[in-house]
């Protein structure tokens, strides 16, 4: 098992599970649990423990895409994990695939897609906001992933450079526009994936998709609800992550 170099970055985890994603070097954490110097992480193993200055333990462990997800910056809202894996699930995305995303935002769903179709895929995020693209590339290199995720300073209403693409995703308020230029993008067998927050949306997509080479409309919407689990009682919990958008798939053919 290797060890942790200066330079790279770190996750800890403290007593409470609180997890802090940082760099490795001569610096310092500051928590409400003390001051941990990062310089005793270089050179620890995953599974590690340090102490802050005052004695609490920290589990030191190498960040995976989860941890990146968790934590990158935000500008808009991003595309959630529960929907990025629906994404997945309905078009087999993976290993080696080419996707072409729009629009990028925060680039969440380019990093979780990223994650996948490495080390040979690629995807090409499309988005129009400069200081949208500046917020997404410090999260793409976080996360590692700078040879893997391109962004285009691009309209993707104008149209689509890629050719062969495996899949196309869009978070956009007009995904009708995109049609014509997704169906000469994607591969015969590739998929259009469309994140939506209003019905209107979908609507309008569904008039337009039949006009154009696509099969096997499906539109889902995805809930999540964790479960409280206690020694006297396990139900429900009383809030959950419920609608935050709509997901419409089609097929190239």
């Amino acid at each position: 098992m290797r060890t942790l170099r200066e330079g790279e970055r770190a996750l800890l985890i403290d007593e409470r599970g609180r997890k802090y994603l940082i760099k490795l070097g001569k610096r310092e954490l500051h928590t409400d649990l003390g001051i941990v110097e990062l310089s005793q992480v270089i050179g620890k193993k995953p599974g590690d423990k340090v102490r802050s200055h005052i004695g609490h333990e920290f589990i030191v462990l190498v960040p995976s895409v989860v941890d990146y997800l968790q934590k990158l910056k935000r500008v808009p809202q991003i595309v959630l994990p529960k929907d990025a894996a629906q994404i997945v699930a309905h078009t087999g995305v993976g290993p080696g695939s080419l996707v072409v995303d729009a629009g990028t935002g925060s680039g969440a769903l380019a990093i979780f897609l990223g994650n996948l179709v490495r080390p040979d895929g690629k995807v090409v995020s499309y988005e129009v906001r400069g200081d949208f693209i500046e917020v997404a590339r410090e999260n793409i290199g976080m996360a590692g992933l700078e040879e893997i995720v391109t962004i285009k300073n691009k309209n993707i209403y104008e149209g689509i450079d890629e050719s062969d693409v495996d899949l196309v995703t869009l978070d956009l308020p007009r995904p009708e526009l995109v049609l014509p230029h997704a169906e000469r993008a994607l591969k015969p067998g590739g998929f259009l994936a469309s994140f939506s927050p209003c019905i209107d949306h979908i609507q309008r997509l569904y008039r337009e998709l039949p006009n154009y080479r696509f099969k096997n409309y499906r539109t889902i919407e995805c809930l999540v609800r964790d479960f409280e689990v206690t020694e006297s009682c396990t139900r429900p919990k009383s809030r959950m992550i419920a609608h935050s958008g709509y997901l419409t798939f089609a097929r190239r053919v």
